[in-house]
């Protein structure tokens, strides 16, 4: 099996680059009988998905790597308690923390170093400002029923679902008790780290097999934008597939230069790729400018609120068997 998906032939390199560089080229061959010397738009797609979602969790446990390094100095130093307890000057821990780290037992590059040394200065400043400031948190509106559930947790995380019930006067039904457990969860995602990557991880997994529900259902409306041109239902679903390769792709390669330098935005991206979509739109279905912008817009506009709608539902689902 992986090794038909995994399959780096002639093939997938003379599909990589003109999909990359000629936006729309490789769709309209594939729809004007051109197909021997490309990929299979679906099994190319899921190569290049697969890779992503993996990089993805390399970038993740990445993250876990630097907070082990991070902890091992601040375990060695007590840093929290020194912040907290007594007023250090600034430099002071810099200079202690920069000692702890040229002799730590973990073999931490210069790049590492400066880092962590930021981290901590901002978790300094941080807590001096709020001691237990909340990196994450969730709000659904003050006074509703899961608003109270979230805060009667966090305070009571021992208190067992009946009690809580009681507590609140809420009745123990099935939808409340689910409920409940599940702001148990919410709670344990937003507090512990741990807790947070493997929820992101499984959110990960879930969304990749969703959208194999989703592009074909874009790819209806896709075919209704273009109603009156003569594409079939695949033609369209060819072109959609490729563009979410594209998507994947650009993804990865602003993931892999985070590991050397920090992103701090995906506005570069995100216009990147837009105006691929624009271009391969004009290429793939030949009409003018006006047109295709006018297409462009609508098709954006439904890919985002599908995409929100998609979003929403994947984390209820992933909280609900979490």
């Amino acid at each position: 099996m992986f090794n038909g998906v995994f399959n780096f032939d002639a093939k997938f390199w003379k599909t990589l680059i003109p999909l990359l560089t000629n936006p729309g080229k490789v769709s309209k061959d594939y729809k004007e009988g051109k197909r021997s010397r490309y990929s299979n738009p679906f099994r190319f797609y899921i190569t290049v998905s697969i890779i992503s979602f993996l990089i993805l969790g390399l970038k993740i446990n990445y993250k876990k790597y630097q907070a082990l390094v991070k902890a091992d100095v601040q375990k060695e130093l007590s840093i929290n308690e020194k912040i907290n307890n007594t007023e250090i000057e600034r430099d002071s821990i810099t200079k202690i923390v920069q000692k702890e780290l040229d002799k730590s037992i973990i073999p931490i590059s210069k790049k590492q170093k400066k880092e962590i040394l930021d981290d901590i200065e901002k978790e300094e400043n941080d807590s001096i400002k709020k001691k237990k400031a909340k990196k994450r948190n969730f709000s659904f509106g003050k006074g509703t029923r899961i608003e109270k559930f979230l805060e009667f947790q966090k305070e009571h995380p021992k208190t067992d679902v009946d009690n809580a019930l009681d507590s609140l006067k809420y009745s123990k039904n099935f939808n409340n008790r689910f409920l409940y457990q599940r702001v148990k969860v919410m709670n344990k995602v937003m507090d512990d780290n741990d807790s947070y990557d493997k929820f992101v991880n499984e959110s990960l997994s879930y969304i990749s097999i969703s959208l194999f529900i989703f592009l074909p259902l874009f790819t209806l409306f896709l075919k209704l934008l273009y109603v009156r041109r003569k594409f079939t239902y695949v033609d369209h679903l060819i072109f959609v597939f490729h563009t979410q390769t594209v998507f994947f792709m650009l993804l990865t390669i602003v993931y892999i230069l985070s590991f050397f330098m920090k992103v701090e935005n995906a506005s570069i991206f995100i216009l990147i790729f837009l105006t691929y979509l624009f271009l391969a739109m004009k290429k793939f279905y030949d009409q003018g400018y006006i047109k295709t912008l006018f297409k462009f817009l609508m098709l954006n506009f439904v890919y985002m609120i599908m995409a929100v709608l998609g979003v929403v539902l994947v984390t209820l689902i992933s909280f609900a068997i979490y």
